[in-house]
């Protein structure tokens, strides 16, 4: 069959070559938006694998204001933090109470201290004196680089910074006190490894 176009040139076939289809690289290596994002996904995991129980704990808010355009949606204008937050997660692993802080960092080179709050430092504190397992999980995201550092560690520069010294942890400090955690796909940020090594 023939066809034209409107202005009566002849429609001619171009046999076209077969489209090359594009590989697909699939990188691992950043799977996870954010530290929470991996540590929830490694915490399922867990707890699907019956391994431990723990989560992350809600913000307590108090909610002063409220929308409501529609009857079946709701709109929260106003609302206040109820108190100051202790850590990120707690729960329970091999009969242990476990209690931590997750916190991420852009710069390459040290960790700045003013990510955490004293009231976490002293919440931290109380966990420690009372045996429970306590830590903080630091993540430098422009290398994809997961570390465990207890909290005993973690004190001792937040004792230099009160005392006048460094406002940061050196990444090099980190990397002697702490604990590298590799990346993987299940769990995703095998942080209890670590922690059954220190504490078991």
């Amino acid at each position: 069959m023939k066809f034209h176009y409107p202005n009566g040139k002849k429609y001619m076939e171009t046999k076209s070559l077969p489209k090359k289809t594009r590989v697909k690289q699939v990188s691992y290596s950043n799977r996870g938006m954010t530290l929470e994002e991996d540590i929830n996904e490694t915490n399922e995991y867990y707890l699907a694998h019956k391994t431990a129980v723990i989560h992350k704990k809600p913000t307590p808010v108090q909610i002063v204001d409220v929308h409501y355009p529609t009857r079946s949606a709701a709109v929260i204008k106003e609302a206040y933090f109820k108190q100051p937050s202790t850590t990120d997660y707690n729960g329970v692993y091999k009969s242990r109470y476990i209690d931590f802080e997750a916190k991420e960092t852009k710069n390459k080179t040290s960790f700045p201290l003013q990510n955490f709050h004293e009231h976490q430092i002293n919440h931290m504190e109380s966990v420690f004196i009372q045996d429970g397992i306590t830590f903080v999980l630091l993540r430098f995201s422009l290398s994809e680089e997961v570390y465990l550092l207890p909290f005993k560690a973690l004190k001792i520069y937040w004792n230099r910074m009160v005392d006048g010294g460094r406002k940061s942890i050196r990444k090099n400090e980190i990397v002697e006190a702490g604990y590298k955690i590799p990346l993987g796909l299940h769990p995703r940020v095998d942080y209890l490894k670590i922690v059954h090594q220190l504490y078991f």
